[in-house]
């Protein structure tokens, strides 16, 4: 699946505000890292029913971005998300920044997640059902 398809991927709208801003006059790099969160956390909101988000939390294991463009002061970024491979308890997660308008590629990130039980903190395997979902 291409980064610029994106069919059947989960999308959030973001507004860049000034504390997004740094020296430089763009988006600061760690922004876009605090985005790829947001925009996973909110898939997994939309998507998972309420009493499975009690029950299951995920921890990041790996974080993997690149910039490609500086998002800038009154941009709206698109962000897109979507899963990619499974194995146990882990599961790799793809995002990527557009520029809303121009559909630029400002960064693109894989991260890899792990599903945890939210009262024993321990990992747990992702089952179908969870799948089915994301």
């Amino acid at each position: 699946m291409s980064p610029q398809d994106h069919t059947g991927k989960f999308q959030l709208t973001i507004t860049v505000t000034p504390s997004d801003i740094d020296a430089l006059g763009h988006v600061n790099n760690v922004v876009y890292l605090r985005w790829v969160q947001e925009v996973s956390a909110a898939h997994w909101e939309h998507v998972a029913p309420q009493e499975m988000q009690e029950k299951y939390l995920w921890v990041v294991l790996r974080h993997e971005i690149d910039f490609h463009k500086p998002a800038m002061p009154q941009d709206t970024v698109t962000g897109y998300t979507w899963v990619g491979e499974h194995q146990g308890a882990k599961f790799d997660r793809y995002v990527s920044l557009y520029r809303a308008g121009t559909q630029e590629l400002l960064a693109a990130a894989k991260t890899t997640w792990c599903l945890v039980d939210a009262k024993t903190l321990r990992p747990r395997r992702i089952e179908q059902e969870m799948l089915a979902l994301l």
